[in-house]
């Protein structure tokens, strides 16, 4: 069975490095460990999910981002939806999403969303967005309509939104959190010492405000969620200590995820985690009281996010 490259991690804001690729780098890109390396699923509903989005002209995390689980997401008829245009205005030094000066936006995007969803009979959806630094509310009304429409078209469906930090605007925030998302989902990233290197345009603290802020502000039963990629030269005290700043932010969900390099004009991966460690960070997270822990080489933000909120669920209330 032919064999899929992963190439990307998850999304958020920060500075492309445009040094000339070493040859570590270079080596490091042609030698992935066999845990990387997954055969590519033979499905029809990947062809009818590509068709579907086409035809919706929708955007999609899993392709912009270079995911390397579209294949098998889009193999089940999932996808993660991704609002507001196809280009940032932030530029990550870990992210393949185009970074140029963004469109208007699409007012039957919401419309055009819902209906998808509807289509693929979804249960779970999950919403995400480029940075819209442009925009007064950096795009948090365009959430809130699209969360809107989604839940009048589909009813009983659960929404998870992957939102960008909105400069920490309370204003833009709280109009998120005013269509009652399900899950409130924002990445921190990584560490706070490389976080002025991978997201150049965002701070480690103002994510955790947004977080924090999100817990506050939400409605009851609404669990918060953020992911970490890790390859990128952290250490592992590192590492607990940001989990340690997430259980202090409320969070409840975590994902933690190896980061990939999707060009050689992004960051190069320092290391690739074992799985065994992603293991036992999963182990010590639960021992710190998130209710579910996603921790595994490929696992991303969204992958499979209906199974990781019905674990939490089935856990208990969120975490205080």
């Amino acid at each position: 069975m032919p064999m899929l490259r992963a190439d990307m991690s998850t999304c958020g804001g920060g500075q492309v490095l445009e040094a000339s690729p070493s040859p570590v780098a270079l080596q490091l890109r042609r030698r992935l460990p066999d845990w990387l390396k997954v055969p590519l699923p033979a499905s029809s509903a990947f062809t009818r999910t590509r068709q579907l989005l086409e035809d919706l002209q929708l955007h999609t995390v899993c392709e912009s981002a270079k995911c390397p689980n579209h294949w098998e997401c889009w193999s089940r008829g999932t996808a993660t939806f991704m609002i507001a245009g196809d280009r940032c205005t932030r530029a990550c030094g870990f992210c393949a999403v185009s970074t140029a000066k963004p469109l208007a936006l699409e007012n039957d995007e919401p419309r055009r969303v819902a209906e998808a969803t509807r289509r693929l009979g979804l249960k779970h959806v999950v919403i995400t967005a480029v940075a819209r630094d442009d925009l007064a509310d950096g795009g948090a009304d365009h959430f809130h309509r699209t969360i809107g429409a989604v839940r009048e078209l589909n009813p009983g469906i659960v929404v998870e939104v992957l939102t960008p930090d909105f400069l920490d605007r309370d204003d833009a925030l709280d109009r998120v959190l005013a269509a009652a998302p399900d899950i409130f989902n924002h990445n921190l990233e990584t560490i706070r010492r490389l976080t002025p290197t991978v997201r150049h345009r965002a701070t480690y603290d103002r994510s955790l405000a947004v977080l924090r802020k999100a817990k506050e502000r939400g409605g009851t039963g609404m669990l918060t969620k953020s992911g970490m990629m890790l390859g990128l030269g952290e250490t592992q005290p590192e590492v607990m200590e940001s989990l340690g700043d997430l259980r202090r932010a409320r969070v409840d969900v975590l994902t933690l995820g190896q980061y990939l390099q999707p060009t050689l004009r992004h960051l190069p991966v320092v290391e690739y985690v074992e799985p065994a460690r992603f293991e036992a960070y999963r182990e010590q997270a639960l021992a710190m009281g998130f209710l579910h822990v996603a921790s595994g080489p490929l696992v991303r933000s969204s992958y499979h996010a209906d199974e990781v909120t019905a674990g939490a669920a089935m856990t208990g209330s969120a975490a205080t």
